[in-house]
């Protein structure tokens, strides 16, 4: 039975076989975009005319700029432009317990916070899946305090990183409950732990820190019957039992460079979780060839694809290196191989 968009996303959250194996990406760099649909004012223009399954929104935080490539954000931390879509946290606000005293978090019931959630849900809700760009325990903390002296923290202020996780928790539960009411029914969390070599703390320390408040804000998602997609870079190996055990639905992106194999994977935890992911956009997609990338897909496909519970995506996202003939390559790929009957 053909489904539409939404219906698909759902049916793989649910690890079922939808009618073809979905796709969507967190991001395609606007010079990918312009390469291939020229004239797309969004993002989520261009995923719906390409193709996608899901458009992705964000709550509404407000910056100013304090330079000329620089801005300061509603939580107070600074970024800087760079080459790609996204900045780079250069000043944090946090360093110390007495400041995380003193420091007042934006309101996540201010006017005009979900403006883009009720326009994107106004637009696509009953077509494509609406997906809510949320955060779980490491993200705002790293914001917040700059990603070394967060580390060092664990050690050297426990007091702080558990305070920290804690207002993200409850923050994010808050952000959950007001998307929930205008309709969204999926979010995914965008804090990384791990590079590709290891995780970025030890898995004692993710256990002791930050696994207690994941387990809390997953379960205060999916209390509020969202389904939840989990983002994170790396090698996951050493933590992945706990990420899987938090209870989130589908596991993103699974990252090869970082040496997470997806047939071991859905081996292992497949009757557990969906998984989204895995062509390599760090390396393939950004210097290999069109066929690499055809094969790379169909790879994907054959070790994704079977009893359902696989969206197809880049093992990242679609940045401004990636050759767009070869994301275009991966579509294409997907549009011919990846149907269940």
């Amino acid at each position: 039975m053909k489904m539409n968009s939404e219906e698909r996303v759902y049916c793989v959250l649910q690890r079922q076989e939808p009618d073809r194996v979905p796709h969507f990406e967190w991001l395609v760099d606007r010079r990918v975009r312009d390469a291939l649909l020229p004239g797309c004012k969004s993002h989520n223009e261009f995923a719906v005319k390409i193709g996608q399954d899901a458009v992705i929104v964000d709550p509404i935080f407000k910056k100013e700029r304090v330079s000329a490539n620089r801005w300061r954000s509603e939580w107070g931390f600074v970024t800087q432009e760079t080459d790609e879509e996204h900045g780079i946290e250069v000043e944090a606000p946090i360093q110390t317990l007495s400041d995380f005293e003193c420091f007042k978090p934006p309101d996540p019931h201010a006017p005009g916070r979900f403006a883009a959630v009720e326009a994107a849900v106004q637009e696509y809700k009953g077509c494509k899946a609406v997906i809510c760009h949320l955060n779980d325990v490491f993200s705002i903390p790293r914001y917040l305090m700059g990603m070394q002296n967060l580390l060092m923290a664990i050690i050297t202020e426990p007091e702080l990183v558990e305070g920290l996780v804690e207002m993200s928790v409850t923050i994010n539960l808050e952000l959950a409950k007001e998307v929930a009411a205008r309709g969204v029914k999926i979010v995914y969390t965008g804090d990384d732990y791990a590079y590709n070599k290891t995780t970025l703390m030890s898995p004692k320390h993710f256990r002791e820190f930050f696994y207690p408040g994941l387990k809390r804000v997953v379960q205060g998602f999916k209390e509020l019957g969202l389904y939840v997609i989990k983002h994170t870079d790396g090698n996951l190996w050493p933590i992945l039992d706990m990420i899987i055990d938090s209870g989130i639905d589908c596991l993103d992106p699974i990252d090869p460079l970082g040496g997470m194999d997806l047939g071991e994977v859905k081996a292992k935890y497949g009757q557990r979780v969906a998984l989204k992911g895995n062509v390599d956009c760090a390396s393939l997609m950004t210097y290999g060839t069109t066929d690499e990338v055809i094969e790379a897909t169909k790879d994907a496909l054959r070790k994704g694809m079977p009893g359902g519970g696989f969206i197809l995506s880049s093992s990242n996202s679609i940045h401004s290196s990636v050759k767009p003939e070869n994301y275009a390559a991966m579509v294409h790929t997907l549009q011919e191989f990846g149907h269940y009957s």
